[in-house]
């Protein structure tokens, strides 16, 4: 049994904060390095860029992997790569479809990576259990899921179950993201405004 915490205890413990400025703070606050996050939207909206866009932000402050296993690394990831332009960032690697067996070992070593982007949360073959056990198993580290929708939920039992649980929840679509965050924020992100200016 966990020793119960004195109001002392909580007014001493200092969670590791990601200092995020500008758009990013606007729009997620500042984060702790710990807990789940979800992305969700239809195909075609802009989801895969924006998560690029966030591995690429991410890896500012801390190392990041983005586990590609619906596409593994094909033509759309390496555009969106490129797009994004992270300058050869050392603090970003890209898994071309790693089970997620082989990604806890991963994540087992020394130096591993800190923020996990998972896509898809269809294709990792997680249940909602052994979601909650790998962040109970690395409590240092965010993990990102990227999820298909339907409408503007997201797509199946699982990934409307990790909704519920995650720190910061997104919905892209029309290549903007809404953000729901338990850290601040709130304001919507523009992934691409060339394409939100012509659609609107």
């Amino acid at each position: 049994m966990k020793r119960a915490l004195t109001i002392k205890d909580i007014e001493n413990f200092k969670p590791t904060e990601l200092n995020f400025t500008g758009d990013w703070l606007d729009g997620i606050g500042r984060p702790e390095q710990t807990g789940v996050w979800l992305i969700w939207g239809n195909s075609g909206q802009g989801k895969t860029f924006f998560a690029m866009q966030m591995a690429k932000y991410l890896s500012n402050f801390v190392k990041v992997c983005y586990n590609s296993l619906e596409e593994g690394l094909s033509k759309s990831v390496k555009d969106a790569v490129i797009k994004v332009n992270f300058n050869k960032e050392r603090n970003f690697i890209l898994l071309d479809k790693e089970p997620i067996k082989e990604l806890i070992e991963r994540l087992k070593r020394r130096k591993s990576p800190k923020a996990v982007i998972i896509d898809s949360i269809q294709y990792s073959g997680l249940t909602y259990f052994q979601v909650i056990k790998l962040k109970e198993m690395f409590p240092k580290k965010i993990f990102i899921y990227v999820s298909h929708a339907e409408g503007a939920e997201p797509k199946g039992n699982i990934a409307k179950s990790v909704r519920f649980d995650a720190n910061v929840k997104i919905y892209v679509s029309e290549f903007q993201a809404q953000i729901t965050s338990r850290y601040g924020g709130g304001k919507p992100y523009i992934i691409w405004a060339d394409r939100v200016n012509k659609l609107s």
